[in-house]
């Protein structure tokens, strides 16, 4: 299939292997490599230098930005955000002389997670919906759903709304002062009220 018939863009210097599938309106760009069975959906946004392996899964309107490889066994659901240079694992003892590929973890990447950039994500753990993964983060466990972590290994340091900004759970009702969603914490679990009717 030539450039012209695909309702994607790729760039000149990139790689897209006969049986990966691309989503329309996605945008891959320099020196990037799509291995074939990939999937990618609608509306992504692929930076340079990317390497994105046979088995992996990418949901709609995600963004990877440059230097990111993405191994098999990674699934990253719908509206995620992958900052600059930041890994992903799926072994997690490897050997050069030992050949581990029976043993690749799964690394789940839930909807609408943040990832900063330089963050290391060490395989078989799951990251949860709207988290953020602050730059430089070694993340060695699952990561609570809209919770805010960072540092080596890291911990997490409080609670973020869908917007992206930190909230206050001390002061109830809990409300974003950006965005004015509400939340409730029930069993050390955020989760989001349902918006009035207006």
């Amino acid at each position: 299939m030539s450039a012209e018939d695909t309702k994607y863009f790729v760039h000149a210097s990139s790689y897209v292997d006969e049986g990966a599938s691309i989503g329309e309106e996605t945008k891959i760009w320099h020196f990037s490599h799509i291995m074939s069975g990939a999937k990618i959906g609608k509306h992504c946004n692929i930076g340079q230098n990317v390497l994105i392996s046979s088995r992996v899964t990418i949901g709609n309107n995600v963004k990877i930005q440059s230097n990111v490889s993405i191994y098999d066994n990674v699934t990253i659901e719908d509206d995620v955000f992958c900052g600059p240079s930041m890994v992903f694992t799926n072994v997690f003892n490897p050997r050069s002389h030992i050949s581990r590929k029976h043993e690749y973890r799964d690394t789940l990447i839930r909807r609408g997670a943040t990832i900063g950039a330089n963050a290391t994500i060490v395989c078989g753990n799951t990251i949860g919906e709207y988290s953020f993964i602050g730059a430089g983060a070694v993340i060695t466990s699952d990561v609570l759903p809209y919770s805010l972590v960072y540092g080596n290994p890291a911990r997490q340091h409080g609670w973020i709304c869908q917007c992206g900004e930190k909230l206050n759970v001390r002061k109830k009702p809990i409300a974003c002062q950006s965005c004015r969603d509400r939340y409730i914490l029930e069993n050390k679990v955020l989760r989001p009220l349902a918006k009035s009717k207006s």
